[in-house]
């Protein structure tokens, strides 16, 4: 990690261990403690189920390759980016990878990849329009960065992919070496794609769908800890924090922007500080249940691989 990442990184923890020292330990305790074992396995069933929906999103793009194929990479690349101290970049490179392992040819795993990524982008300014409709209040100002932030990098994908792939290549060169061999084939994965703009627009809407359903996830949350809100609420709370994020794209993981967001965004909602920081600790601990046995389990396959090239 270069230092500037490890300095937000620190500036993020920091943050989140001031607000649970100000808001006070004991009651983002209870907050969390009142979920229990059969809350906690709800959520994480649930946000199990909602792979299924990102990896058709992926799947849509490329529907010749297996379905449960993108949403295995869908898993492997979110586990990567949330558990693991990478840019949300190597979590996208982790997934492409996941992708090769079950037979996808490097050239359409990495181009479908970086498409999947643009038509979630689309679908996430969708989803923050929604929230920012919904919401109570005046918004904050790093919302409406966040905003610009996630259109620039949505339109800076797109011109990418379409005028040149400079930067697209030079990140195959740097993770995929064999795909940056064959860029003309690279190349021509992503126009074929860009083809098919019903896949593109099936894609766009169930990322709006996944977007959506986090939202159901933070009401389910909230309802498991004994708060009382309604979904329209969750979502506009979920589109803000969304956007938050977006703003502090260098914080890996938004650490301390997360805890912060959903500590004072409840309180508009009429619900305590503490069950903001509850529902933040809750999902950073179902992030890690899920996906720490997920990348025991890719690094296992990535084992048997090296291992199989080295017999032959």
């Amino acid at each position: 990690m270069k230092i500037g990442a490890i300095l937000a990184g620190l500036a993020g923890l920091a943050v989140a261990v001031w607000f649970v020292a100000h808001i006070g330990f004991a009651p983002v305790a209870n907050a969390v403690a009142r979920v229990g074992f059969g809350g906690f396995a709800i959520l994480c069933l649930y946000a199990l189920a909602t792979f299924l929906v990102l990896g058709a999103a992926w799947f849509a793009l490329t529907p010749t390759a297996p379905f449960f194929t993108f949403v295995w990479g869908r898993i492997v690349r979110d586990a990567a980016g949330e558990v693991l101290p990478f840019s949300q970049i190597g979590g996208i490179v982790i997934g492409v990878r996941a992708l090769i392992l079950r037979g996808i040819g490097g050239a359409q795993a990495f181009a479908s990849a970086i498409v999947d990524v643009t038509t979630e982008l689309m679908a996430q300014i969708v989803f923050i329009l929604i929230g920012v409709a919904l919401f109570r209040t005046g918004l904050p100002g790093a919302t409406t960065i966040g905003i610009v932030f996630v259109l620039i990098g949505g339109m800076a994908f797109i011109v990418m992919q379409r005028r040149g792939l400079v930067l697209v290549n030079k990140l195959a060169e740097r993770f995929l070496p064999n795909v940056a061999d064959r860029a003309h084939a690279f190349h021509d994965a992503v126009e074929a794609i860009y083809a098919h703009p019903v896949r593109l627009a099936a894609s766009s809407a169930l990322h709006l769908v996944g977007w959506l359903a986090s939202a159901v996830g933070v009401w389910i949350t909230i309802r498991l800890i004994g708060g009382k809100i309604g979904i329209a609420d969750a979502v506009a709370i979920e589109a803000v924090l969304c956007a938050l994020r977006s703003a502090a794209v260098v914080v890996p993981g938004a650490l301390g922007v997360q805890e912060a967001g959903y500590a004072l965004l409840l309180p508009v909602f009429g619900l305590p500080a503490e069950m903001g920081l509850a529902v933040s600790l809750l999902k950073r601990a179902r992030e890690i249940a899920i996906g720490a046995p997920v990348l025991l389990m890719w690094q296992g396959l990535e084992g048997r691989r090296a291992f199989s090239a080295k017999d032959a």
